[in-house]
């Protein structure tokens, strides 16, 4: 039987991804400028450069930790995966064996709003409230908020955007009770955890924004995998989770 670790990489959720390495790069750079779709709500609480941000990404994340090499494909760390992975279910589980309210939430539903889905439906199995609602929230930046299948997404224009904005969580946080946990990525992880909720989430050896929060401790977990693959493939990690 495969293990998890030859499932995720076979399937280019870690290991050598499709991210490429100077978008890895290139998005460190527009992060520390302050570029709205790369500082997911982030709020910084110490001093961070380059060289800092990309030791972090070697770390948190697995990339090539060869500052010379500039091109290519790029990688995540397997086993820091994992070992997320396991962080993130046990706080699901912590809250979720005490009736606390979770919510759950996605920026890029092309590839993980089906996970969120899945973890949603085993939190509430485990005795979660979920923070849900069947009213739209208006965004100051056009569309709604919503919840499908019980995962928050951002809606414009008849869809669903693919979104590193912060934007939709705050009009969601800014309406409900503080849930005891959120379970997200992209700016909905970024904006709850400056809001001081606590936060596991997903992201993508891209999306440095995240990293940085958990190493600020304003995000408890950070699962580094590559966020946008075929959903299906997510299956073993999602057993993982979701395990008995």
């Amino acid at each position: 039987m495969e293990t998890l670790a030859q499932q995720l990489e076979q399937a280019a959720i870690t290991g050598k991804v499709a991210t490429p390495r100077e978008i890895n790069l290139l998005h460190i750079h527009r992060f520390l400028a302050g570029e709205r779709q790369f500082d997911f709500g982030v709020t910084l609480t110490r001093d961070w450069d380059y060289d800092s941000v990309f030791q972090l990404m070697v770390d948190a994340c697995g990339i090539n930790p060869d500052p010379d090499f500039t091109e290519g494909v790029d990688t995540i760390s397997t086993q820091r995966c994992i070992e997320q992975l396991d962080l993130m279910r046990a706080a699901i589980q912590d809250v979720a064996s005490r009736g606390g309210r979770i919510l759950f939430a996605t920026g890029h539903p092309s590839g993980l709003l089906p996970v969120h889905v899945r973890m949603r439906d085993w939190a509430v199995n485990l005795g979660a409230r979920t923070v849900e609602q069947t009213d739209f929230v208006p965004v100051e930046i056009g569309g709604d908020a919503r919840t499908v299948l019980g995962v928050w997404v951002w809606h414009q224009h008849g869809g669903l955007p693919h979104t590193h904005l912060a934007e939709p969580a705050q009009a969601v946080l800014s309406q409900v009770e503080a849930p005891d946990l959120v379970v997200a990525d992209h700016g909905w992880a970024g904006a709850a955890g400056s809001a001081g909720i606590r936060t596991v989430g997903f992201a993508d050896c891209n999306d440095p924004a995240l990293f940085v929060a958990q190493a600020q401790e304003q995000v408890e977990v950070c699962v580094p995998l590559d966020d946008n693959i075929p959903p299906h493939l997510y299956e073993p990690l999602i057993a993982h989770v979701c395990r008995d």
